[in-house]
């Protein structure tokens, strides 16, 4: 999968490519990032690539022209999808991540900055919008991150145990049940015996017991979307 990225600060991704799984799976050609600047298309000789919105307002916004060029300047690969990173776009989420991972050859990333960009851009070169959550951060770089590592971790040869992907939060439905390791007894907790116990029928039961009480303590929204698809029989 290639993703390129539109953003004014290439230098903010440089530790982040070059660190943990996803610098392995970048360096093992699972994925490739490329950034653009925008500023590289800007015309003015001060390459700006801001000014005053129309009617008033505090703040600045992304002019069109910048953003337009950077896109259009990038090679097209067949399944593309071009992605502003706005609080008023979408719920990032792992069905979402799941959809991109498996069905896009090509992620195109707009980071955005100030407040925001020419609406224009919305309308006529984004074909999707993606919010990280309901508030608001000083640049888009930190969503974008955020977004290319959960896509690039569920592609094949990311996660040595690709097992492990089914189990964890959200995945399922439900929020992840409580793991622990050695040593059994750490400052007079100890780890619940049944896990312990080898038995790994009476472990996955357990499991799954603790996955919905934790979901509906903590999220009941997850909670009720699961048991209303009828996910909450247990047999």
């Amino acid at each position: 999968m290639r993703f390129d990225l539109i953003t004014l600060f290439p230098d903010f991704f440089t530790s982040p490519f070059s660190s943990g799984l996803l610098g392995k799976a970048l360096a093992k050609k699972i994925a490739e990032v490329h950034c653009c600047n925008p500023r590289d298309f800007a015309t003015d000789k001060h390459r700006r690539v801001d000014d005053e919105p129309y009617g008033g307002g505090v703040g600045m916004l992304l002019k069109p022209e910048p953003l337009f060029a950077a896109v259009e300047s990038l090679p097209t690969l067949p399944r593309r999808e071009i992605i502003l990173m706005s609080p008023q776009g979408e719920p990032l989420k792992q069905p979402l991540l799941q959809g991109l991972a498996h069905n896009y050859d090509q992620l195109i990333v707009i980071c955005g900055h100030y407040e925001g960009v020419d609406d224009r851009v919305r309308e006529h070169l984004v074909t999707r919008e993606i919010s990280l959550g309901d508030f608001v951060l000083t640049c888009g770089e930190i969503p974008a991150l955020a977004l290319i590592n959960g896509v690039v971790r569920l592609l094949p040869g990311t996660v040595g145990k690709e097992e492990s992907l089914k189990a964890e939060s959200f995945e399922s439905g439900l929020l992840d049940y409580p793991q622990y390791t050695r040593p059994a007894v750490f400052r007079d907790w100890e780890v619940p015996e049944i896990l312990r116990s080898g038995n790994h029928g009476a472990i996955a039961r357990w499991r799954m017991e603790a996955q919905i009480q934790r979901t509906k303590e903590r999220r009941p929204d997850l909670w009720e979307k699961w048991e209303s698809r009828g996910d909450g029989e247990m047999g």
